[in-house]
């Protein structure tokens, strides 16, 4: 597969993924899966019979018992962000809310309709980017998002539910008062996610021609979209250490700005630029 097409800057973004981890890996780094990290701490002493002392001050743990050692930690944790530097001490805030964002999909015959990016002039009055049209490296072309509250972190579709990700995300100040400021707006977006036709007549706007019956339901995504608690989505990088021993160690990403993927290179330079400044590498 393809990993760009170079007329459009369309990037296949799986692949581009998979090849920064091959690069890793060929580096000497090793990739873990479903290591669900319950622990940060320093480590209390050096291994028995070590002539190196302590080479991996801190010891990652996971919820399943295993143990990772490391000289140096950073996270970028995504939709667990904040709860990912709380447990190394950080503050709670700013909080991570989920919003999810459902897309629909041209139908094939009716793709012509759109032949390049299409991006709304953002908003100012209203918090998210608005619906846009996109095509893809495999042809489709995806329309949207909406944004409306997840009620589970990785809540992908509308019947996903968690109670503790719903009761923390609702008495969270922030998003009382996100909701108090656009309370119109969330109800607008809740309504178009139910509805096709709701979100066709707001597509219309940019192609008239397109109608109801030219669009199937799509894929959907999560933003980890981080709030301080008076409600302000915050669109800056938030980075943050580890209190005591951890704060010369470990450096939480807790926010990186949109778009990520488009932007990934620079965004892993501000990180290590951030990193180098923080420790003696």
């Amino acid at each position: 597969m393809a990993l760009d097409s170079p007329h459009t800057g369309i990037v296949d973004w799986r692949v581009a993924c998979l090849s920064y981890a091959a690069d890793f890996q060929q580096a000497g780094g090793s990739i873990r899966t479903t290591f669900t990290v319950s622990d940060i701490q320093p480590a209390a002493q050096s291994p028995a019979q070590s002539s190196e002392g302590l080479k991996y001050p801190i010891i990652i743990r996971s919820s399943e018992g295993e143990e990772v050692h490391c000289r140096f930690v950073l996270t970028c944790a995504g939709l667990y962000s904040d709860r990912l530097s709380e447990i190394s001490g950080c503050s709670a805030e700013p909080r991570i809310v989920p919003f999810r964002g459902d897309y629909l999909v041209l139908k094939p015959e009716k793709n012509y309709l759109v032949k390049g990016n299409i991006y709304p002039v953002p908003d100012p009055r209203f918090p998210f980017l608005g619906v846009h049209f996109t095509p893809r490296m495999d042809g489709s072309v995806w329309l949207g998002p909406n944004a409306v509250l997840a009620f589970k972190r990785e809540g992908y579709t509308l019947t996903d539910f968690n109670t503790h990700d719903f009761t923390d995300a609702l008495a969270f100040r922030g998003l009382q008062k996100l909701v108090m400021k656009n309370l119109r707006f969330g109800v607008g977006e809740m309504y178009r996610g139910m509805f096709i036709s709701a979100q066709v007549k707001l597509l219309q706007k940019y192609i008239p021609d397109l109608q109801p019956s030219d669009v199937v339901r799509g894929p959907s995504g999560v933003r980890a979209q981080a709030l301080d608690r008076d409600g302000n989505l915050v669109d800056d990088f938030v980075f943050d250490g580890g209190v005591g021993e951890l704060g010369s160690r470990v450096l939480h990403v807790r926010n990186a700005p949109s778009p990520a993927a488009t932007s990934s290179l620079a965004i892993a330079m501000a990180v290590a630029d951030e990193l180098e400044a923080r420790f003696v590498l």
